[in-house]
């Protein structure tokens, strides 16, 4: 069975750069066709997805997020990493990676991040 976890600051200052990581076990991070994401809930809100890292390396972002988002794998440890740039209080939300063949079959426990100086 895929599990994830996610790791990282819970508080970020406004300005800097968010950096989480999702750790797989049970899995690869290289299994043919799955697609590795990362999804945010905003404190009262409905979940949004920011974007994925697809078993090829190759990537694909929300649109509202591209210019300053970015997502990464490292292979070697089986993880990858959500980087947000210039983040502001509107970035305040609980992170949740996700991952599978169905694009989101296995879910993370999710992560707290607070964007507060």
């Amino acid at each position: 069975q895929v599990q994830l976890q996610e790791s990282g600051p819970g508080l970020v200052k406004p300005s800097q750069t968010l950096s989480l990581t999702c750790t797989i076990s049970g899995g690869s991070i290289a299994t043919n066709f799955y697609y590795w994401t990362w999804i945010r809930q905003p404190p009262g809100k409905g979940l949004e997805w920011i974007g994925y890292i697809y078993y090829s390396g190759s990537t694909t972002y929300s649109p509202s997020l591209k210019s300053r988002t970015s997502i990464s794998r490292d292979t070697s440890k089986n993880q990858f990493t959500l980087q947000l740039n210039s983040v502001t209080p509107e970035d305040t939300a609980v992170y949740y990676c996700a991952g599978g063949a169905g694009f989101a079959d296995y879910w993370g426990q999710g992560t707290q991040v607070t964007v507060s100086s």
